[in-house]
């Protein structure tokens, strides 16, 4: 996709916003969990490198030219930055798996529709639309609900896990991850997508 007004080294939110094909609220969420650099002008308003707009959409069409090779597609959807960075990190060296994250439930909600994934990491926890929410959206849409769903939370209550998994989740991890439970999960799915 062309770049928007072409001329400028910096974008405006709406300009970048058009340019990712994203909503601004979205672009917002992104600069603030530092996804995407963001940089403030004198008079307070948010203004966008080019290239770093530029850089960013070329990651995130790698990410989803992959995905229509064939391979696993698992969607990460955490408020918490650094457990997104660090699952993306854990599974981006295993062939056949490309990865997305979303840092809320908005996000994650548009990106379950263009990144299609098959599998959604999702944490229970989030400001605005929580995992039981996100949760149950996906699995109530015909076009959604064969996505396996796999919550994480640093809160295993009983009620929590019951709550999550009546919602369409097939299992409830706690945080810290416990890293080979759920490489064991993904395996199986893995492997059927590469036959």
């Amino acid at each position: 996709m062309a770049s928007v007004a072409s001329g400028k080294p910096y974008l405006t939110p709406n300009e970048a916003a058009a340019q990712l094909m994203v909503a601004p609220a979205t672009l917002r969420v992104w600069a603030d969990k530092g996804l995407l650099k963001a940089h403030t002008t004198a008079g307070g308003h948010r203004r966008f490198l080019r290239e770093d707009v530029d850089n960013f959409q070329r990651g995130r069409d790698h990410d989803h030219g992959h995905s229509a090779n064939g391979g696993l597609r698992i969607l990460i959807v955490d408020d918490e930055a650094s457990l997104t960075r660090y699952l993306i990190a854990l599974l981006k060296d295993i062939p056949d798996i490309h990865t997305a994250g979303a840092g809320d439930g908005f996000s994650a909600g548009h990106l379950v529709h263009t990144f299609r994934p098959d599998v959604v990491l999702l944490d229970l926890m989030m400001d605005g639309v929580d995992g039981f929410h996100v949760c149950r959206q996906i699995k109530s849409d015909p076009a959604t609900r064969h996505i396996r769903i796999i919550a994480i939370t640093g809160y295993p209550s009983a009620e929590n896990i019951e709550r999550i998994l009546a919602a369409g989740a097939e299992i409830c991890l706690a945080k810290p991850l416990d890293e080979e439970k759920l490489l064991a999960l993904l395996e199986p799915q893995r492997r059927e997508r590469q036959a």
